[in-house]
This record gives structure tokens, C-alpha cells and sequence, in this order.
């Protein structure tokens, strides 16, 4: 009788990253997901990249058409995988005394910047735990790693609700004293750990796995379910991205921004997003992953504290940032983890950009010579030319209700609304509305499209909350300081002032400015850019 995988050949379906500098052929986008075959060209420039490998996009089909089974079959190609990833790193996955650990990442053909999950650590357990302490010499950064994975395995492959570590983790710094998780030392973040691995147990009915092999199959399988979540779905149907593409699944290998003050983490763009003047354009946090900047769960530095912090890394991020756009022709929004001093990039992608910015963009690059003035006119069709404006608030004399970071340009005048819940009913009450919010999560997708601004009182410009409002036009300001929300009250104290729901606010996305009211608005058309498109008609 043949085994019940048998039906499946995945042979060829788990492709290795080529070495740097390796001049070899890249499979396609569709085959392999734009993020992979992105970083697969990153390397062959010899840009530093985490060495990993992909598996295709068919895996994706076979699993969303028959289940665990397609994935059972893959077990055999994932673990040849896992020990070519260990010969390249010296590190191997489950080994107790030089553990490899890994990140596993969605990468669809066409991005959508936060609507799949990803989940780092993997491979971790309390044997490999104290290996990579062994390996490191930095109990810390293992006890970290180790409560990060128990929290986000749970919320991600479990679905345990994030409130139950979070409120979890605000009584253990209360009970501990302390306002931070940076102020806890090693034994306070395994204690941590330990509270996360006995919460798991008791809301899963189930110890959390110590197999790493296990970990890595059900990490992959929650990645591949999370194609056909809520929030991926209604971004695939508000950008017309087809549902049958799927998604490949990336492996790569832990690298650790979360390693102490010499490292970090970070998000950037090689130019201005929101009004797209050439300008490095980075959010960065030190001793952080990834997933710190790109959940908009703390508020992000500049460009200036990387370079303070890790000089050398800050040097060859410059020199990236040249290589990114030659290679790739285009503005780029790009992920990097800082190690000790040294620059890795994790992604790299055609960066989401307001009307704007792209009519800017698509001007500078002809006249840089990266693209023709054909190329140009053809990535500017899908925008409204004739609707594009500069758009200020007058009377700027005003008194502001708060500052905070700019995060996507423009103005908006709205009635404020504190749950994301709560925008579809106020819009049909045809109120433009503007959503005021703790942080603005990629599953208030919905929300974000329908309301007029978003501000929020933690979050980075490049979260992929405010990435997906600038690239839906809505004008962003994050990091609101003095900002407290009762959503229960639907209420809210910017500083000193209370405001309910539906009084009126004034947002200038532009300068991160906040006002009470509605102020007058000052539209004019950007009438230079405009004129140089027109002009390459003529040529």
C-alpha cells in the first residue's frame, strides 16, 4: 500500500540561498516569493544576508488542499535542508552545545508588509538554551530568546491571545519593581520564561514542545495557515492580489539584534516614504529583534542612534543602501539586524509610498538615470495624477493638542474614534473619521482603510501598521507621548485635554502634529513634478 505521502514530490522544492557573490540563477517570484528571491539577489551582490533556504510556493497549495499530510512529506527535504543551513553556519539545529536557531517567515510573490505570521527562535529548548549561552557567553540573550518564542509560538501556532502574555508580563514587572524588560538581569528573564512555558501548559492543555523539529513543523504550518487569515485576505482583496498564489516559507538563520547595546534592530527606507525626497529613512532600537520595530509595540529612534551606537554598521547600511537601489532600480524598504557591530539585511522590497512620494520618486530616479522616462510614466499609472496635492493645515499657529512622529504625509480633519471596531459605524453615519489608538495592528486593517487618519501613542514610522497607512494615502503620526486611551470610555486625554468620541481632530501627518478642532485646509498641486512627467512626453 503507499504511504499517504507518497502523492507529493517536493524534490526540488527547498532551494538553498547562494553564497555570496555566487553568480547562479534565481527561480522566480511566483515560484519562490518575491522576499526570498529578493534575498537570494542581495546575496549573490554580496550584501550580508543570513545565510537559509526557501521552499516554494507548491508547498503552499498542497498544504491548504490536503493538511498536515503535504507537510509530513516535506520532513525528509526540511531536515537535508537543516543540515546544509549547519555545515554553512558551524551551528546545527537541536545540537546541545552549538545550537542553530532559526526564523521562519512568510513570502508571498507579491508583498504584504505584516498580514502572515513569523516566528523567530526556533530550535530553542532548555538544553539549547544553555548552549547558545555556552556559545555566546551571554546568559541574557538566551533567556530573552527563549521567553520571545514561548510568547510568540503560543500566539502564532497556538492562538493564545497576545493580552495573556502581555498582561502576564506588565504584573511581573510590577511585581518585580521595574518599568522595562531591558531593567530585568538573566535570572529574571528565564523566571519570565519559565511563567510563559507554565502559562502555555495551562491554556493549551499541553507542555510547550522541546522537539525543535517539532517546533520548526508547526511554525511552518502556522505560517502557511496564516495565508488564508482574516487580515491577509482583506489586503489581497483591497490591492486585487489573487488568493491562489500562495505563499513560500523562509528558514534562515538566527541572528541576534537583541544580543546588548552594540546591537539592534531596524526598518528603513533608501528614501522618504511619505514625500519621497532622497533621504535615508531608518527606525532602529537597540538590543532588539525585528519584530520589536515592526509590531509598532515601542517607539523607535532615528538614523542617529545607529550610527552613535554601531558606527562601522551605520557605514556599510550606507553603502547598501547605493547597492539596493542600482540592483533593484527602485526605492527600497528594507529590515536589518545589527549583531555586535556587524550589519545583516533580512528583506528588502519595492518600499510602499504615498501619490506623492511615488510622483517625487519616479521623477529623481530618471533624472539619476537608474530608469527611463517609459519605465516611470508605467509605474505611475496605477496612481491618480490628477488628484495629487500638497496638502497643509492653515492657521499652524494654533496650539497643538500633541506632537509625535510624522509617519505619512498629508492632512485630515475627522471625528475621533478609539476602537478600531468602532470605525465602520461612524463612517456610515458619512463622518470622515480619524482612528486614535495605543497601537494599530495589521489586523485593523479594515479600519485603517476606511478611516480618514491614524494616530497612535507607540509605533515607529516603519511598523507595518503605518507602512500600510501610508500606502493607503492616510496621513500617520505615531509615538504619541502624553497620549492615554480609555477605549471602554470611548475617551481620551491628549495631555491635558479630554476628548470623547466624535469630537473633531485636525492631523498634519506631515510634521507628526496634532490639533483639537478642524482647521482650515490649504491644497496646491505639486505643479513642478507634474510638469517634469509631462515633459518626457515630449522627448
Amino acid at each position: 500500500m503507499k504511504s499517504s505521502t507518497s502523492e507529493f514530490d517536493f524534490k526540488s522544492s527547498v532551494i538553498p540561498f547562494p553564497v555570496a557573490g555566487a553568480s547562479t540563477e534565481i527561480p522566480s517570484k511566483e515560484r519562490i516569493g518575491s522576499k526570498a528571491h529578493n534575498l537570494m539577489r542581495m546575496a549573490a551582490l554580496g550584501l550580508p544576508v543570513p545565510p537559509g533556504f526557501v521552499v516554494c510556493t507548491d508547498l503552499c497549495h498542497a498544504f491548504l488542499q490536503h493538511g498536515w499530510r503535504a507537510l509530513d512529506a516535506l520532513f525528509p527535504e526540511l531536515n537535508r535542508a537543516l543540515h546544509q543551513l549547519g555545515e554553512t553556519t558551524g551551528r546545527h539545529f537541536g545540537d546541545p552545545r552549538r545550537p542553530l536557531l532559526v526564523s521562519v517567515r512568510s513570502g508571498a510573490a507579491v508583498s504584504m508588509p505584516g498580514m502572515m505570521e513569523t516566528i523567530l527562535n526556533i530550535g530553542l529548548n532548555r538544553i539549547t538554551a544553555k548552549g547558545l549561552v555556552r556559545l555566546t557567553g551571554n546568559p541574557r540573550l538566551a533567556a530573552d530568546c527563549r521567553r520571545r518564542l514561548v510568547s510568540q509560538y503560543g500566539e502564532v501556532v497556538a492562538g493564545i491571545p497576545p493580552q495573556v502574555f502581555a498582561s502576564q508580563l506588565q504584573d511581573f514587572l510590577d511585581a518585580h519593581k521595574v518599568s522595562a524588560l531591558d531593567e530585568l538581569d538573566s535570572a529574571g528573564l528565564m523566571q519570565l520564561a519559565e511563567l510563559f512555558e507554565n502559562t502555555f501548559a495551562v491554556t493549551c492543555g499541553t507542555r510547550f514542545p522541546a522537539d525543535p523539529l517539532i517546533q520548526l513543523n508547526h511554525a511552518v504550518g502556522a505560517v502557511l495557515n496564516s495565508w488564508c487569515s482574516k487580515q491577509a485576505e482583506t489586503y489581497r482583496r483591497i490591492h486585487s492580489i489573487a488568493d491562489d498564489i500562495g505563499t513560500a516559507v523562509i528558514v534562515q538563520a538566527m541572528v541576534f539584534g537583541n544580543q546588548g547595546p552594540t546591537s539592534g534592530a531596524g526598518v528603513g527606507f533608501t528614501r522618504n516614504p511619505a514625500d519621497g525626497t532622497n533621504a535615508l529613512y531608518v527606525d532602529y532600537l537597540a538590543n532588539a529583534q525585528g519584530e520589536d520595530v515592526v509590531s509598532g509595540r515601542r517607539v523607535a529612534m532615528g538614523p542617529e542612534e545607529l550610527q552613535r551606537r554601531a558606527p562601522a554598521a551605520y557605514q556599510t547600511l550606507l553603502a547598501a543602501r547605493g547597492m539596493l537601489e542600482r540592483e533593484f532600480a527602485e526605492m527600497q524598504d528594507f529590515e536589518f539586524t545589527v549583531e555586535d557591530g556587524r550589519l545583516l539585511l533580512l528583506q528588502t522590497r519595492c518600499g510602499k509610498r504615498t501619490p506623492l512620494a511615488a510622483l517625487r520618486i519616479a521623477r529623481d530616479l530618471v533624472a539619476e538615470g537608474l530608469i527611463t522616462p517609459p519605465v516611470a510614466i508605467a509605474r505611475l499609472k496605477e496612481y491618480d495624477l490628477e488628484a495629487i496635492e500638497e496638502v497643509r493645515l492653515a492657521n499652524q499657529n494654533e496650539q497643538p493638542l500633541l506632537h509625535g512622529t510624522a509617519a505619512g504625509a498629508g492632512v485630515a480633519v475627522g471625528a475621533a474614534v478609539f476602537d478600531p471596531a468602532r470605525v465602520h459605524s461612524m463612517r456610515q453615519s458619512n463622518k470622515d473619521v480619524v482612528l486614535v489608538c495605543e497601537n494599530a495592528e495589521t489586523s485593523d486593517i479594515e479600519a485603517l482603510a476606511e478611516a480618514s487618519a491614524l494616530i497612535s501613542s507607540s509605533g515607529a514610522r516603519t511598523s507595518h501598521a503605518a507602512v500600510v497607512a501610508r500606502q493607503l494615502g492616510k496621513p500617520c503620526v505615531v509615538g504619541c507621548a502624553g497620549l492615554v486611551i480609555a477605549a471602554d470610555a470611548r475617551s481620551a486625554w491628549f495631555g491635558d485635554q479630554r476628548l470623547i468620541e466624535g469630537d473633531l481632530l485636525s492631523v498634519d501627518g506631515e510634521r507628526g502634529v496634532i490639533y483639537r478642532g478642524a482647521l482650515d485646509v490649504i491644497r496646491q498641486r505639486p505643479v513642478e513634478l507634474l510638469d517634469s512627467v509631462a515633459s518626457w512626453g515630449s522627448t
